[in-house]
C-alpha cells in the first residue's frame, strides 16, 4: 500500500464470537469509519466472511486486508493486533477478477451473480446430472453424466475445486479450471483447463428426471436449464497480503502438503 499514515480503516466483522471480540477490540484502539470513506478495509472472520466482504464491497476502489477469525483462512493473514498499521502498509495486493454466471430456470426466470471462487452444478435429486458442455459456442462434450460440475477461479482453486480433484491454479496464469464431480460417464473424466477468456455454458439434459442446482459463491440458482460462466474483468477485487505469504505463495504451498 501507499507509504502515507493510514488513518481511515473500516474493520467488518462475522457474527462468529471470536470475531466479534476482536472488532471490539480494534475499535477501541483504532475507531472505526464508515466503508465508503475507508482507505482500506479489515475483515475479521474466515475465508466465508472474507468472500462476502469482497462481494460487499466490489463498488469501492478500497483494498481488503482479512485476518484470521475463523477455521480454514486461506484468503486471510494471521490475527494480530500489534502493528497493524505497519503491517497494512507492508502488506502486498493481489487483484483478481470473479466469473459472472447466467443462469435460466425452468421458469425462464435468469438468475445473474458474480463468483470470487467458482460457479457450481449440483445434482438436485437422486440422481446424476446429465450436462453438454460448450466452449465459446463450440460442443466439446455432449453428455457428462456426474454427481455436479465447476468452473474455478485461480483464487478459488484451492477450494471445493481442489477437494474435488481439480487443479491449483497459480495466480496471473489467465485459466480457469473446469472439473467435474463424481463423474459416471466418460468414467474418471480429469476436466479441463481453459482460458480465462473462454465462454462455458453447461446445458442441463433430462432436467425433469434430473434437476439441477447452480451456486455461484454460495448463492443458489434451482431448477437451472442452462448455465452460462465466464470471467468478469470490469471487476477487480484487490486482496491484501503480509509480505512473502501472498496468494502465489499459498497456491504453491498447497501443493506440497
Amino acid at each position: 500500500m501507499s507509504e502515507t499514515k493510514l488513518s481511515k480503516i473500516c474493520f467488518l466483522a462475522s457474527t462468529d464470537e471470536n470475531a466479534q471480540k476482536s472488532l471490539t477490540s480494534l475499535e477501541n484502539a483504532f475507531g472505526n469509519c464508515q466503508m465508503d470513506q475507508a482507505e482500506v478495509i479489515v475483515a475479521l472472520g474466515g475465508d466465508g466472511f472474507m468472500l462476502q466482504t469482497l462481494h460487499q464491497t466490489r463498488h469501492l476502489v478500497c483494498p481488503v486486508y482479512g485476518m484470521n477469525r475463523g477455521s480454514t483462512g486461506f484468503l486471510m493473514n494471521e490475527y494480530k493486533e500489534a502493528h497493524l498499521i505497519e503491517r497494512l502498509q507492508a502488506a502486498e495486493e493481489e487483484e483478481i477478477n470473479p466469473l459472472r454466471m447466467n443462469a435460466i430456470d425452468i421458469q425462464g426466470k435468469t438468475h445473474i451473480d458474480l463468483a470470487i471462487n467458482e460457479v457450481s452444478l449440483f445434482r438436485a435429486g437422486p440422481q446424476a446430472i446429465k450436462l453438454q458442455i460448450l466452449v465459446d459456442n463450440k460442443v466439446r462434450m455432449e453428455e457428462l453424466v456426474c454427481d455436479g460440475a465447476l468452473l474455478a477461479t485461480p483464487a478459488g482453486s484451492t477450494a471445493y475445486n481442489f477437494s474435488a480433484h481439480g487443479p491449483i491454479i497459480p495466480i496471473g496464469s489467465d485459466v480457469l479450471a473446469l472439473t467435474a464431480m463424481a463423474a459416471f460417464r466418460p468414467r474418471r473424466w480429469r476436466g479441463a483447463l481453459l482460458p480465462n477468456s473462454a465462454h462455458v455454458e453447461f446445458k442441463v439434459l433430462e432436467n425433469k428426471k434430473r434437476p439441477c442446482r447452480a451456486d455461484a459463491d454460495g448463492k443458489p440458482a434451482f431448477n437451472v436449464l442452462s448455465v452460462s460462466v465466464a470471467s468478469e474483468p470490469s471487476i477487480k477485487h484487490r486482496i491484501l497480503f503480509d509480505p512473502g505469504h501472498g496468494l502465489q505463495e499459498r497456491l504453491i504451498r498447497e501443493q506440497f502438503y
